[in-house]
This record gives structure tokens, C-alpha cells and sequence, in this order.
């Protein structure tokens, strides 16, 4: 029952996340600068997550910080800024489903992240670790296929006269580079859900380590995102559907999914957490396609299948990895006792 609560959240989780991504990508068209919703989103979110912290360790101990979990926390907060940046800008150039196709590539890189660190482990001689490979390599495969193929339109081309906003055809539309930039977005996610299984083993405490991540971030953004976005317009927020997204993006992205992300990765692994990164391909393609206008490619509906193939080959192969390990302790038990019942039934009793 617990197992499926755990499922149940990551489900709301992954819908509210591609809700944000596709409500910034309507700001976004608009003429929102992503550096602008960086900062503003970060701090509002920083403010949410210190006024719940400190109703939440108001009568709970809070554990002990070290130099040495700052500094973990300080790399996670490098890396969750960048990877901020680099998705951002990636829906920027192509669609909220070009970036929900390549963080289905999350899993394969947690899984290889996991066996470097030692996480996971692959011996070639069994078949469930000779699925996580072959769905590692299928979920690369589909991934390039979206990116670098867009084939013919599904959904048919928007005319001009079409109701979308104009601006959508003023923002750079470059295919290649907004999946590259996914992508790396992709790699970021998994190295955070890797580091952040690495500081909750030394300082279990969730909430606190996303309230200093979250001010690594938003320390890191400002001077990044001035540099950046040079046009001091920019920073003026309009009453509209920008600051629906920054308001949005700051409660339910950074802040609520943060925290569940933290939760998640503690109680399961970083593993079991991307493991639910392609439903958001489904999600996006929807909301995508239905509201913002987006054409759906027969490229990546094939690139999707091949994901979502390769996805579940790696989860398929995690499973039996994980009834061979039960099974061998089962095993292991039952010789035990056999070692032990000769010892009984030899020992002699004086009369």
C-alpha cells in the first residue's frame, strides 16, 4: 500500500510538471525572457520553502549541518541551475514535448550514473542485466530519433491565419539545438537524483537540503541572468500568463516537486524516481497539441515508442535482477538451516 502511494504521487507530480512546462511555454511566447523566470521563480519558491520550513521543524529536531553536506548541497545547486537553464531554454527553441522526449532519457542516465557510483550492478551473464543495456541503448536511440528526425506532420501545419499567437513564429525554432539542450537538462536531472540520494544517507532531512538548493540557485541566477538578459523590460513582469507561470513554477515545480523528488529518492533511489519520466511524453503531446498549437511529428511518435520500449526493457530487467537477489537469499536462508538440523538431531541426551 505504502509502494503504491509512493506511484500515486510521482503520477500527480509528473502531470503538474509538464503543466508548468507548458504554461511557460505560453509566456514564453509571449515575450517572457527564461533568464527573468529563473530568478523570479527561484526566489518566490525560496520564500515558500523557508516559511514552510519553519512551521515544519518548529517542534522537530532538525539534524546537524556539516561543511561537508553544504558543499554536497552547494554541487546539487550548481547542477539544478544549470540544468534549469538548459531546459528552459530547450522548450524555448522547440515545444514542452520536445522536452518531455528527452527527459525520458533520465532513466538510462540514472542507471548508468547508478553504476558508476556502485548503485547497480551488471554482469552480462544474466538477462536482466543485459535488458537494462539493451534499454539503455534504445532509450538513446529514441531520443535521437526525435531530435534529428521530424518527418511528416501528423496533426497537419498551422496556417498563418491560424489563432496561435504570432509571436510563436518569431522565437528561434531550431529542432536540433533544443533537443540538445533537453537532453543535457536530461543528464542534469539524473545527477542531481544521484547527489541528492548521497546527501539524504548523511543528513535525512528533505525539506531542508531543497531550502539551501534552493538558495545556491537563486544566488547563482541573478548575476547569471543580468548578464544574460540585458534589457532592463525584461525584468517588468506583465499581469498576464507570466506571472501565472512564475507563480505556478515556483509552488508546484521547484518547491512541491522538489521536495517529493527528495522524498522519493531517499524511500526508493534515484532510480525508481526517473523511472517516471516518460509519462510525461504522453502528457505533453496532449497538452501541447492542444492547447499551444504544436504539430505533432510522425518523428516523435516513433522516437516516443522507442523511448517508452526501451524504458520499460530497463525497468523489466531491474525486476528481474531484483527476484534473482530474493531469491538466492531465500536460498541462502534455507542452506543455513539445513547446516544446522545434523547439529540437532546428533546431539545425545544423557539418562
Amino acid at each position: 500500500m505504502a509502494a503504491l502511494g509512493v506511484t500515486a504521487v510521482m503520477v500527480v507530480i509528473e502531470c503538474m510538471e509538464v503543466g508548468v512546462s507548458t504554461i511557460m511555454k505560453a509566456a514564453m511566447t509571449r515575450g517572457m525572457s527564461q533568464f527573468v523566470y529563473i530568478v523570479y521563480s527561484n526566489a518566490l519558491a525560496l520564500v515558500i520553502l523557508l516559511s514552510s520550513s519553519f512551521i515544519f521543524y518548529r517542534k522537530r529536531p532538525l539534524p546537524q549541518l556539516t561543511v561537508s553536506i553544504l558543499l554536497r548541497i552547494f554541487l546539487m545547486g550548481v547542477i539544478s541551475f544549470s540544468l534549469q537553464m538548459f531546459l528552459n531554454t530547450g522548450i524555448r527553441y522547440s515545444s514542452p514535448t520536445m522536452s518531455s522526449a528527452m527527459t525520458d532519457l533520465t532513466p538510462a542516465f540514472t542507471f548508468l550514473l547508478a553504476l558508476i557510483s556502485r548503485m547497480e550492478k551488471l554482469d552480462m551473464r544474466l538477462q536482466g542485466s543485459q535488458a537494462k543495456s539493451v534499454g539503455t541503448m534504445l532509450s538513446v536511440a529514441g531520443a535521437l530519433t526525435v531530435t534529428l528526425y521530424k518527418g511528416q506532420p501528423i496533426t497537419g501545419v498551422p496556417s498563418q491565419n491560424s489563432s496561435i499567437d504570432e509571436s510563436l513564429q518569431v522565437l528561434p525554432s531550431n529542432w536540433v539545438i533544443g533537443g540538445i539542450l533537453c537532453a543535457a537538462g536530461a543528464l542534469g536531472i539524473s545527477l542531481v537524483y544521484v547527489i541528492q540520494t548521497w546527501i539524504l544517507k548523511d543528513y535525512p532531512s528533505e525539506l531542508m537540503i531543497t531550502v539551501i538548493c534552493c538558495l545556491y540557485v537563486t544566488v547563482l541566477s541573478v548575476p547569471v541572468s543580468l548578464i544574460a538578459e540585458k534589457d532592463p523590460n525584461a525584468w517588468i513582469l506583465k499581469p498576464d500568463v507570466e506571472l501565472i507561470a512564475i507563480g505556478c513554477s515556483a509552488i508546484f515545480a521547484v518547491s512541491l516537486r522538489s521536495v517529493v523528488h527528495a522524498w522519493v529518492c531517499g524511500k526508493k533511489g534515484p532510480l525508481y524516481t526517473a523511472m517516471f519520466k516518460p509519462l510525461g511524453m504522453i502528457i505533453a503531446t496532449f497538452l501541447g497539441v492542444s492547447f499551444l498549437g504544436d504539430t505533432l511529428y510522425l518523428g516523435s511518435v516513433i522516437g516516443g515508442i522507442i523511448i517508452a520500449l526501451g524504458f520499460y526493457t530497463v525497468i523489466w530487467g531491474k525486476a528481474q535482477e531484483e527476484e534473482k537477489m530474493v531469491e538466492e537469499k531465500g536460498n541462502s536462508n534455507f542452506a543455513s538451516c539445513s547446516t544446522k538440523a545434523p547439529l540437532l538431531q546428533n546431539r545425545s541426551v544423557d539418562v
